[in-house]
């Protein structure tokens, strides 16, 4: 009996099928390229995005710093030149006009009195300087 699908009968033992049924291959395949077609035009749907713009800008340069050191005894240092109090007014409104404005960085030994302290900051405000800073030194371990 050849042709029943399970081999040709030999006596009483069955002969393996000599080919491959391709019966259930060939429907997979059919049933991928369905939902490859499907599927294919979803994929090359694009979703519009507003991306911001880059623009290169150098970067601004970096503003003078001014090192005003202030020891026990009220002697004031600009940039560690000594100088009298009475120049203090007139080399900040020097500075004050700069573009960009110098940063003003306040170094003071810790027997300055508060009182020389805040007269130089008010003079520093009232000149038009806007960064003002104070320097300190760690304590030694």
């Amino acid at each position: 009996m050849i042709g029943s699908g399970k081999g040709a009968v030999i006596g009483s033992h069955t002969a393996p099928m000599s080919e491959i049924n391709t019966t259930p291959l060939v429907d997979v395949m059919l049933v991928l390229l369905v939902i490859f077609i499907i599927t294919a035009p979803l994929l090359t749907h694009a979703v519009k995005i507003d991306l911001p713009q880059a623009s290169s800008q150098p970067l601004a340069d970096k503003p003078e710093i001014i090192s005003l050191a202030i020891d026990g005894a009220g002697t004031m240092y600009w940039n560690d030149v000594p100088m009298a109090k009475s120049e203090l007014k007139e080399k900040l409104l020097e500075n004050a006009d700069k573009k960009p404005q110098p940063e003003l960085q306040i170094r003071a030994d810790k027997e300055t009195r508060y009182q020389i302290l805040a007269e130089i900051m008010a003079d520093a405000q009232n000149t038009g300087i806007t960064k003002v800073g104070f320097v300190s030194e760690p304590k030694p371990k």
